[in-house]
């Protein structure tokens, strides 16, 4: 996926990838083509970096019996972003467990994850939410 245009183009990189895909490391290092007019990590980039994570997760670990997509995202910035950054997708065997019973009663669920971007120094600098579509099929 490092070599996938728009992340190699935004210069996103995938730092960890767990065997069992519970966990995702990614990070973006400011460079000039991703900066924005004030010189720090441009929202557009910052937003991508968080983009398909959760989803590619719960297509995985949930297996084919399920559909899932992301369906919306809220990002708040909470400091302006220079240096390297990074984000750490997690999710927990307790979650799966929690998504698969709810949809044993409902149609279909729509979870929100939230993964927060860091600085160098451990600092959010933004705070993303991410809204997951997801159904059994039938």
């Amino acid at each position: 996926m490092n070599f996938w245009p728009p992340f190699w183009g935004a210069g996103i990189h995938i730092d960890h990838i767990s065997k069992d895909f519970l966990e995702i490391d990614v990070s973006l290092k400011l460079k000039f083509w991703n900066k924005n007019y004030v010189g720090t990590h441009y929202g557009g980039s910052l937003y991508s970096m968080t983009d398909p994570f959760y989803m590619l997760m719960l297509i995985n670990l949930l297996g084919k019996g399920y559909i899932v997509w992301d369906k919306g995202a809220t990002i708040r910035f909470i400091k302006p972003g220079i240096g390297k950054v990074f984000a750490q997708f997690r999710l927990t065997e307790g979650q799966l467990s929690e998504f698969k019973t709810e949809l044993e009663s409902k149609n279909k669920i729509e979870p929100v994850l939230t993964v927060y971007i860091k600085d160098d120094e451990g600092q959010v600098i933004a705070e993303v939410d991410k809204v997951l579509y997801i159904k059994k099929k039938r």
